[in-house]
């Protein structure tokens, strides 16, 4: 196996549903609405299996100072192979001018993305409006 990673927008509605819904994402019931949005990210990094999406990471920024990572997600049978930490080294590397570069971490990837470089905020706490598509 030899994964290869890509700088691209273009992936297919079947592409996207595979990996979104191999993490069980709820996003990926919306494979027609992930198309689109991917084209709207400044910055997109893919992982490759041959023709198979393995992972992805999408990050948007306001052009100088902040950046912040939106979607991290390699399908499970992929975990251990360092895409994830690959994908992230790739934002930060195209990052590397900015101030900051953020991401919203779930409990169980904290450690994940402090072995990536990022410190836990102690003064922050996430806050979301999440709204179901119909």
């Amino acid at each position: 196996m030899e994964i290869k990673y890509k700088d691209t927008h273009d992936f297919s509605k079947e592409q996207l549903e595979d990996l979104f819904l191999s993490v069980e994402w709820s996003s990926g019931h919306f494979p027609e609405k992930l198309v689109a949005a991917m084209k709207n990210f400044k910055t997109v990094y893919s992982a490759w299996d041959n023709e198979k999406l393995i992972g992805m990471v999408c990050a948007m920024d306001d052009g100088i100072m902040n950046a912040y990572v939106h979607y991290l997600l390699v399908n499970p049978d992929y975990h251990g192979k360092t895409v994830g930490r690959t994908l992230v080294e790739m934002v930060k590397q195209h990052y590397k001018d900015y101030l900051r570069i953020a991401v919203i971490a779930y409990d169980d990837e904290i450690h994940f993305y402090e072995h990536c470089g990022f410190e836990k905020s102690t003064d922050a706490s996430p806050m979301f409006i999440t709204s179901l598509w119909t």
